[in-house]
């Protein structure tokens, strides 16, 4: 991250440090919380669809807004943006955002609790977020910050791979240029090409140059137990061979590294990889295609001198359809999809084929069986696929929009538990219930993709280069209406709504598609289209650091309390996560506490300036509620604590839900911080983020 640290700051902290007299800074720029909107529509009732919804402002300002005839999907699409807000982890000046998978921490991740394996699953979601800020970051994690620093190379971290980037199998330019393709910043994705390269290159150690494809072992393709492995001597660790998914990743990233360098104005370079392509392309017809069953398959690497493929089919098989590698020849394999001993389940699709002797082998005995259970890490994979398909390919029989929708829908129906929103590991194919559900490790599991299936696949927006977007609406035949409000998209607003009669939005009968809040296309059916958009102004948010936090939890910035509940602790409110869950939590609370009065103090071990202030308070609704009244004091050079002059607060009070933000004006520059806040009826209070931005 980009510090911009005045110079005046860097002199009056070293001042502070040779005479430890209190003094204030000069008054720079706030970082900004939100981007802007802009011009836009106003179908939709935003503010009903947040209800409830811990600070409201941070989805105004960042999601496109649905409004959906299908009830299931339309909640799942809002509860997968409170769980990707909840997965937003700040780490630091260095790294500064990633996207987590687990809320909570596990030991085989990368520094900050970074897991490759769905990082782009991460890039494909969030890219549809207003705010650039956290992708911009997280993608310079993998490729330049500590997600791609040295790893032990060892079988509990994967013995193939020396970097965490390659920990598992990861679509890093895909995802990339994916990105670049919603928000039209081309040049952030060019400028990375040298990193792009050598992520693509750092995989040739599994190369088969005899073959032509690369080599994987199924754990490190985030597969522990698959049909593939089942059949070698080592279920966990086994079944290395020859797969769809590390061939299609890098098939995809060399496609996207073709195009970046077509950008850059290299058309020869360009052209290496487009023959990279080609020839991955053409291996995996010749090897992993079987033209019998009409599906890819997987192929044992050792103890296989004849390089058979395997019986099964599984549901890998769709991934060379996610970076449009299959040729249209192949369309057969779709049929799958819907047969009874194939994929199909209530709650699927399986990760196997029912007719697989592997079908659900294990499944029962815990954590984690890809022998049949719906799992939605593959699940969105196949879904983004079946998009393709349906909207890039030439027309088939064998699978259609309705066929899209009801497995989208199947898919949300998953996301349940105890009849409201959940999504954890993986889910049992043909009952309503969780197989993989463990308490304070899956909740919220941000290992798939949901929402960019409703926007690119359901509502049909294929993002594009160029000053244009291509709709192609998934939706069901018999659905009257959908809109789609506000998308940042290059730059704009676009916003896109079916009537059929015109009675639902009041716009006129048909598609209408709206830029920056002006009707710029109208027609009478759903038939694909592509509109015009031109490219806006790019609104670049200044980057800052948070000064309070601490990922790590040692040495400084430290927090204390005056009293903490025993399940809770200080430094969760510094661990740069902000998310209101009972379980896994992250927080501090007083809850429990003989004081008709509690605090909790940072020190932050040098002296930093204070100018943007942001608590989050945590209120369950029950014995640790909202304070009516805080108050935040610093450490003076003598040692005590005092208010905090020149406070600015918004809102003026505390309200349940909201972000508070004190600025401070001039800065302060302190040591240490405290926050006392208060209940009019001396109850507990807690905290979820207590942060300090310059």
């Amino acid at each position: 991250m980009s510090l911009g640290r005045p110079l005046v700051l860097l002199a009056v902290v070293s001042l502070l440090t040779a005479t430890a007299t209190p003094v204030t800074a000069r008054a720079v720029p706030a970082v900004p919380v939100y981007p802007e909107v802009g011009a836009g529509t106003h179908l939709l009732d935003q503010r009903a669809e947040l209800a409830g919804f811990v600070e409201p402002e941070w989805y105004e300002a960042n999601i496109p807004f649905v409004d959906l005839p299908d009830e299931t999907i339309e909640d799942t699409y809002y509860y997968r943006w409170r769980t990707y807000k909840e997965a937003l982890k700040y780490t630091g000046a260095g790294d500064g955002w990633i996207v987590s998978e687990f809320l909570g921490p596990v030991g085989y991740s990368a520094p900050h609790g970074g897991i490759v394996a769905a990082a782009g699953h991460h890039v494909y979601e969030g890219r549809w977020l207003r705010d650039n800020r956290y992708l911009d970051d997280y993608l310079d994690y993998w490729l330049r910050g500590s997600g791609a620093g040295p790893k032990p190379a060892t079988d509990h971290l994967n013995e193939n791979t020396t970097d965490w980037a390659h920990q598992y199998s990861f679509w890093a330019a895909d995802a990339m240029l994916a990105r670049a393709s919603v928000d039209g910043r081309f040049g952030f994705a060019v400028d990375r090409l040298p990193e792009l390269e050598k992520q693509w290159r750092t995989w040739s150690p599994q190369f088969d140059r005899e073959l032509g494809l690369y080599w994987q072992v199924p754990v490190w393709d985030a597969m522990e137990y698959t049909a593939s492995s089942y059949q070698s001597d080592d279920p966990y660790h086994g079944g290395e061979g020859f797969r769809p998914t590390l061939n299609a990743y890098q098939y995809g990233d060399a496609k996207a590294i073709a195009s970046l360098l077509e950008l850059r104005g290299d058309p020869q370079r360009a052209q290496q990889y487009e023959s990279d392509a080609e020839a991955l392309r053409a291996a995996m017809e010749q090897r992993l295609w079987d033209p019998d069953a009409q599906f890819y398959k997987h192929v044992m690497r050792d103890g296989n001198p004849g390089r058979e493929r395997l019986d099964d089919r599984e549901q890998i098989g769709y991934l060379p359809w996610y970076f449009h590698m299959a040729p249209e020849t192949n369309s057969a394999a779709w049929a799958q999809l819907r047969d009874p001993a194939g994929f199909a389940a209530p709650f699927g699709p399986t990760t196997v084929e029912r007719r697989s002797p592997w079908f659900m082998h294990e499944a029962e005995a815990g954590c984690c069986r890809w022998s049949g259970p719906s799992w939605p890490f593959a699940t969105s994979q196949t879904l983004t696929a079946l998009a393709n398909l349906l909207a890039d390919y030439p027309s088939q029989s064998y699978v259609d929009n309705n066929d899209y929708a009801a497995l989208l829908k199947g898919y949300a129906a998953t996301q349940r538990k105890n009849g409201v929103p959940y999504v954890a590991e993986a889910h049992h194919p043909d009952q309503d219930r969780w197989l993989y559900d463990s308490a304070g490790h899956s909740e919220d599991y941000n290992h798939s993709t949901f929402n960019d299936l409703v926007l690119s696949g359901l509502l049909g927006i294929r993002p594009q280069q160029g000053e244009r977007v291509r709709l192609a609406p998934l939706v069901p035949d018999d659905w009257d209406h959908f809109a789609v409000e506000n998308v940042p998209y290059h730059g704009r607003n676009l916003s896109v709504a079916w009537d059929r009669d015109g009675s639902r939005y009041g716009q006129g009968a048909g598609l209408t598609v709206w830029v920056d809040g002006q009707p710029v296309h109208r027609q009478a059916d759903l038939r694909p289209v592509e509109v015009g958009v031109g490219t806006g102004t790019p609104r670049p948010l200044a980057t800052g650091v948070d000064d309070l936090v601490n990922v790590a939890g040692t040495g400084f910035p430290a927090a204390t309390a005056s009293h903490t509940w025993p399940a809770d602790t200080p430094a969760d409110a510094i661990d740069g996560q902000d998310f209101h869950l009972d379980v896994p939590t992250t927080r501090w609370t007083s809850y429990g506490s003989p004081n008709r009065e509690d605090w909790l103090a940072v020190d932050l071990g040098t002296a930093k300036p204070v100018s943007d202030l942001r608590l989050s308070f945590y209120d369950d609704g029950g014995g640790v509620r909202t304070p009516e009244e805080f108050a935040v004091e610093y450490r003076t050079a003598a040692g005590e604590w005092a208010a905090l002059p020149g406070q600015t607060r918004v809102p003026p009070a505390p309200e349940r839900g909201r972000l508070n933000r004190i600025l401070v004006e001039p800065p302060v520059i302190t040591s240490a911080l405290r926050v006392r806040p208060v209940r009019a009826d001396g109850g507990a209070v807690g905290i979820t983020a207590f942060q300090s931005w310059r």
